[in-house]
C-alpha cells in the first residue's frame, strides 16, 4: 500500500467560504472525496491541513521518514518560508516527488504571490486549475518511476 501525504498550509481550512470567487465553493473534504475517488487501487490518500509551519514541516520530515511522495500546497508559506523549502528539498533528495500545487495562479494575481521559495526544489508546479491541480499531480505521483521522475 502507497500513502501519498497532501498537505495544505494556511487559511486552506477555510476553502469553501474564503474567497469563493477565487478558491471556488468546494472545501477540504470536498477535495479529500475527489482524491480517493481519482487513486488508483493500492493507493492511499493522507490529506492534513495546517496554519502552523513547524507542523507543516514535521509533516514533510515524516515523508521523508516513511518514504511518502508529498504533494504540497505550501500556501501564504510559498512565497517567504525558506524552513519550509529546505525541508521540501529533503524529500526531493531522497528520491521522492513533491509537487507544488496551488488552486489558483499565483501569476494572474497580487505581485507578491509571483515568486515561490519552494518551485526551485519541487519535482513540478501545477497551479491555476482549482482542485484539478491536485488530481494531476496525483496521477503524476501514481505514474512517477521510483527513484525519480522522468519528464519527456
Amino acid at each position: 500500500m502507497t500513502t501519498i501525504l497532501v498537505l495544505n498550509g494556511p487559511n486552506l481550512g477555510r476553502l469553501g467560504s474564503r474567497e469563493p470567487d477565487v478558491y471556488g465553493s468546494a472545501n477540504l473534504d470536498d477535495l479529500r472525496e475527489l482524491l480517493v475517488a481519482a487513486a488508483p487501487a493500492g493507493v492511499t490518500v493522507d490529506l492534513r491541513q495546517t496554519d502552523d509551519e513547524a507542523e507543516l514541516i514535521h509533516w514533510i520530515y515524516e515523508a521523508v521518514d516513511e518514504g511518502m511522495p508529498v504533494i504540497l500546497n505550501p500556501a501564504a508559506f510559498t512565497h517567504y518560508s525558506y524552513a519550509l523549502r529546505d525541508a521540501a528539498a529533503l524529500v526531493t533528495k531522497a528520491g521522492l516527488p513533491l509537487i507544488e500545487v496551488h488552486i489558483s495562479n499565483p501569476h494572474a494575481r497580487e505581485t507578491f504571490r509571483h515568486t515561490s521559495v519552494v518551485s526551485a526544489v519541487a519535482t513540478g508546479v501545477i497551479a491555476g486549475l482549482g482542485f484539478d491541480s491536485y488530481r494531476l499531480a496525483l496521477d503524476f505521483v501514481t505514474r512517477a518511476p521510483a527513484g525519480g521522475t522522468t519528464l519527456v
